[in-house]
């Protein structure tokens, strides 16, 4: 074997390696979440959204590799919407389907057409785009009989949806990674909602998924959400830790500590006559002793530093 050969063969090994890391990690990631929220149960029949992009590839993927370990039965069904963008290329993803073997349909709607006549020239066309999409997407699952709709969003996706919506629709608002549609009748699953798009990006290209690029339409990119992505990546270079903690926030809410008079009764908070005061909370979350206060009944100053009360300062001592 020549010199370049040998090359060639390392540095597939270490390509593979590496891709077998990913999946492993992407599949617990992807379990984890599937298990927190109770996505996937015994006899479901989920369809999975299927764009032509490196998150529902990467998606469909892990959720083909889970079946065949998980304990539990579920059917994956892959649907994907052809909106008749001019030159999509038709053929990529029934190719790619036949040689999986598993299960598929292709819708045909053309919602270009009617995206193009709504939106004005120069506009973001994403938002009417993907309005439309998921009508179709919710009445097929009904007519197939999905009992889940998965889809591909990322744990990036999240928490950029959580910053615009903050920027510029005034909520605390994100994407769950489970959801009840508002008329009841579907499930939407992200089982990717643990999964960094970094790692997915990676995986996508080792596995040389035939991605479909997304800009067929010629549509204006969302630079809001660009925006949003580009300081999440500054501070992602800056503060290593820091996308962590957000999404770990995301998951740990405190209304009591928040403004939402919807999410917690602040008009009804009263006080407790009979509770036994350890220092108004501060003193007491701290475990520190409470003032023994002596003398309140008579006008003027209290003195705090009389021989009754607890000496703080002796806690601190070694």
């Amino acid at each position: 074997m020549s010199q370049q050969s040998e090359a060639i063969s390392e540095l597939s090994k270490k390509q593979q390696t590496r891709q077998n890391k990913l999946q492993k990690k992407l599949r617990r990631e992807v379990g984890n979440a599937i298990a927190d929220y109770n996505m996937i149960e015994d006899g479901d029949r989920i369809m999975c959204c299927l764009s032509g992009g490196k998150d529902s590839y990467a998606m469909l993927d892990i959720l083909i590799n889970l079946q065949q370990r998980a304990p539990i039965n579920f059917e994956i069904i892959a649907v994907n919407l052809d909106q008749k963008q001019p030159g999509f290329p038709e053929h990529i993803l029934p190719d790619y389907l036949d040689k999986l073997g598993i299960a598929y349909h292709i819708l045909e709607k053309d919602t270009y057409s009617i995206v193009k006549e709504k939106i004005p020239e120069g506009k973001t066309t994403c938002s009417l785009c993907s309005r439309l999409r998921r009508g179709t997407l919710y009445g097929f699952a009904q007519h197939i009989g999905a009992t889940k709709i998965a889809l591909g969003h990322h744990r990036d996706d999240i928490i950029e949806t959580l910053f615009l919506n903050m920027f510029y629709g005034g909520k605390m608002k994100a994407m769950p990674p489970k959801l009840l549609s508002d008329d009841g009748a579907n499930v939407v699953i992200r089982p990717l909602a643990y999964c960094r798009e970094k790692d997915i990006a990676e995986y996508a290209e080792l596995k040389g998924f035939p991605i479909i690029p997304c800009n067929l339409c010629g549509s204006q990119e969302n630079l809001k959400r660009q925006a949003v992505k580009d300081m999440l990546k500054q501070w992602d270079r800056q503060h290593p830790g820091r996308i962590e903690t957000i999404f770990t926030a995301m998951q740990n809410t405190a209304p009591s500590q928040g403004l939402d008079r919807e999410q917690f009764d602040f008009v009804s908070l009263t006080r407790d006559p009979n509770a036994k005061n350890t220092g108004a909370g501060a003193v007491a979350d701290a475990d520190l002793p409470a003032f023994d206060f002596t003398d309140v009944n008579n006008n003027g100053h209290i003195n705090l530093d009389i021989s009754k009360r607890i000496d703080i300062v002796n806690t601190f001592k070694p």
